[in-house]
């Protein structure tokens, strides 16, 4: 058994493709990369092959992943080629959330963009990495989470942790 996307033997694991709840096998970097999002890097070119598989489950988390990684042109090329039959299409879509219908503010209602660098207007206990972000750490080169307005995620004692767009104020 392999991951669907890449091929690696290593650290798989069922994901499922909403809304129909099929079941695709991916590796642990590939469930970050549907599940999150991912970093342009040459990983994901395996998703030049993935998005013509015969699977269509494949085909959708392939499709979405691909919107998450709209920066890199042979990005916007593959998505220009791609075929899916319009029913694959529609289920595709149904789980993508457009990144320009979500407006990422801080506490002052200034609005967030990717790469941006905020600070922390609080203390905030980081669950599972046992330290506390301490108020007015500076978190540079953020990253918005694409599916939810009230989160960025960003990097603190090494940590990539996603903290809340309510107690941060973009410096």
């Amino acid at each position: 058994m392999t991951c669907a996307f890449c091929s690696s033997d290593s650290g798989l694991a069922e994901v499922i493709a909403t809304p129909r709840d099929d079941v695709v096998i991916l590796c642990a970097q590939c469930q970050d990369g549907v599940s999150g999002t991912p970093a342009v890097g040459p990983h994901w070119q395996c998703l030049n092959d993935a998005i013509w598989s015969e699977d269509n489950a494949v085909k959708v988390l392939a499709y979405r992943t691909l919107h998450k990684l709209t920066d890199a042109a042979w990005v916007r090329d593959l998505l220009d080629i791609a075929y899916l039959e319009p029913d694959v299409e529609d289920w595709a879509k149904a789980g993508i959330v457009e990144v320009s219908d979500l407006v990422h503010k801080d506490t002052n209602g200034t609005v967030l963009t990717s790469g941006d660098t905020v600070v922390l207007i609080k203390d905030l206990p980081v669950k599972g990495a046992g330290f506390t972000a301490k108020r007015g750490t500076a978190v540079r080169g953020i990253s918005l989470v694409p599916d939810n307005a009230g989160h960025i995620e960003g990097r603190v004692n090494g940590q990539r942790i996603v903290i809340l767009t309510e107690f941060v104020k973009k410096s």
